[in-house]
């Protein structure tokens, strides 16, 4: 990806480009974090921000003391055992890795978007926490999520239609050409939906990292469908578009 493309990515341009209407956005931002939300307008008050940021700091700061503890985590490339009095966060993204058989942080993003949406639900009807792609959300109404996917032709002319039955939902994109996560293969865009943020987070990372080669997207559908908890799959590598589960495309 150029520098151009990376700078794009980071400043998060392509938030401008799909706020629905009916929401109010704000950001929070701590450290490497940069985290937007959009709740209903109707249960929107400026106590949602402090809130949502005092939420952030909290899960932050469990998730790195026990790094602190234990440092394997945050470098592990395979699932590990964890130390005794491991806080919720740390017990999530441990057990998603270990279903999808990849190291912990594959899940941090999706984690913390659950974290805070999970915080926001007890006080807001309709909800999204999108968290460098990393989407969790809970709605009452049927909404589209874009699609994302670098260079390819599909890349924001299509979406994913979710209903009000899916939520709480957690629906994760992985990429070997956009964004600066690790990946170990090349596709434009992996996305996954779960109830879980997390297991959805991991798993687009163990089907992203094998997908090297268009031919390569089936194979990948196969590695992570049969995983419990994973609800859809779509994998688009350059003019090649694969889909699994409960994936309905729409024109964007």
């Amino acid at each position: 990806m150029d520098d151009q493309k990376k700078k794009a990515y980071v400043q998060r341009d392509y938030r401008s480009l799909h706020k629905a209407s009916d929401l109010h956005y704000f950001t929070v931002q701590l450290r490497e974090s940069d985290l937007a939300v959009g709740v209903d307008k109707k249960s929107y008050t400026d106590g949602l921000l402090s809130l949502c940021r005092k939420e952030l700091a909290r899960l932050r700061g469990e998730l790195e003391d026990y790094i602190a503890c234990d440092p394997d985590f945050r470098t592990s490339l395979v699932p590990i055992r964890l130390l005794p009095a491991a806080p919720p966060i740390v017990h999530g993204m441990a057990a998603a890795a270990r279903l999808c058989n990849v190291g912990p942080m594959a899940a941090v993003a999706g984690a913390i978007a659950q974290g805070i949406g999970e915080k926001l639900m007890e006080r807001v009807q309709e909800l999204i926490v999108e968290n460098g792609g990393d989407i969790f959300m809970n709605s009452h109404q049927e909404r589209t999520v874009a699609i994302f996917a670098g260079q390819s032709r599909f890349s924001q002319r299509l979406s994913i239609k979710v209903y009000p039955d899916e939520s709480p939902l957690g629906i994760c994109t992985s990429s070997g050409t956009v964004g600066p996560s690790l990946s170990f293969g090349t596709a434009d865009a992996v996305l996954i939906k779960s109830p879980s943020a997390a297991l959805a987070d991991a798993a687009a990372s163990r089907a992203g990292n094998l997908v090297k080669t268009a031919e390569d997207a089936a194979r990948a559908i196969d590695a992570v469908k049969g995983i419990p908890g994973i609800t859809g799959i779509l994998i688009i590598k350059d003019e090649t578009l694969a889909a699994w589960g409960s994936i309905e495309l729409v024109p964007l």
